[in-house]
């Protein structure tokens, strides 16, 4: 008796199976935390500042003590200065205005953007762009470019094209959504800049000051908080430190 041959449906067959892709670009975020915790603080290293050798003394009045040479953070007074920065938000929140999130290093990128498009606010996450607030105009005519070819793009707009300029201008739109996607929705100056890192972000520090926006910020001990409108004393470089202040922060816009 010959047994027939089972076939397999294409695409199916050993080693050929499509797996589903991936969002490498995928964090989870929880911004359900509407209750401040200095246990779950504790827990995610907030806390941990930096050696003793690279302390700024301006923030000797958030440092609890030194433990094996490390400076640590007084958790109380993390709590105490995320109160405020929460009742300065919530107070922006009531006025509609937006908060643009700002964190570059490779540890922040990627929560900045997740809580920012959950709390649909701008973000940047990219190296800053000078002028993005002493030269608004020009950014903001930049960012309509952008949302105005990449509108045309899914229209068929540029069908008329030939395959070399399509690609260029595929190209070109890439590079803006790289650089400016995260702001492309933000219509005016925001009420408020959040900046993860204040060293990192300088630039954004200064521009933000010159402007006179309010800028809400973490303070390592290696930071003067003296520049911040609204200084969390933190931890801002251990990733679950800069988790769960973004998602504090995040909760109290979308609550």
């Amino acid at each position: 008796m010959i047994k027939e041959k089972k076939t397999s449906p294409a695409g199916e067959k050993k080693g050929l199976k499509k797996k589903p892709k991936k969002d490498k670009g995928a964090v989870n975020v929880d911004l359900t935390k509407t209750e401040i915790d200095i246990r779950e603080m504790l827990k995610c290293g907030v806390h941990f500042g930096h050696s003793k050798s690279r302390k700024d003394p301006r923030m000797d009045k958030y440092i609890f003590g030194l433990k094996q040479g490390i400076n640590i953070i007084d958790l109380q007074k993390t709590e105490e200065k995320l109160k405020s920065a929460i009742d300065f938000i919530e107070k922006l929140k009531k006025n509609q205005k937006q908060i643009l999130f700002v964190g570059t290093k490779k540890q922040a990128k990627l929560l900045v953007r997740a809580v920012a498009k959950e709390a649909e606010m701008p973000y940047i996450e990219e190296r800053w762009l000078g002028g993005t607030f002493t030269n608004f105009s020009v950014i903001r005519r930049r960012a309509q470019y952008l949302k105005d070819s990449q509108e045309k793009m899914k229209k068929g707009g540029f069908n008329k094209y030939t395959k070399l300029e399509k690609l260029k201008k595929s190209e070109e739109l890439e590079k803006l959504e790289k650089r400016m996607g995260g702001i492309k929705a933000m219509r005016e100056l925001p009420g408020a800049v959040f900046i993860v890192d204040i060293k990192a972000d300088e630039i954004a520090l200064k521009e933000a000051i010159s402007a006179n926006i309010p800028v809400v910020a973490l303070v390592d001990t290696n930071v003067n908080p003296e520049r911040v409108d609204y200084p969390i004393p933190a931890n801002d470089d251990a990733t679950s430190s800069v988790k769960l202040m973004l998602e504090y922060i995040g909760a109290t816009i979308v609550k």
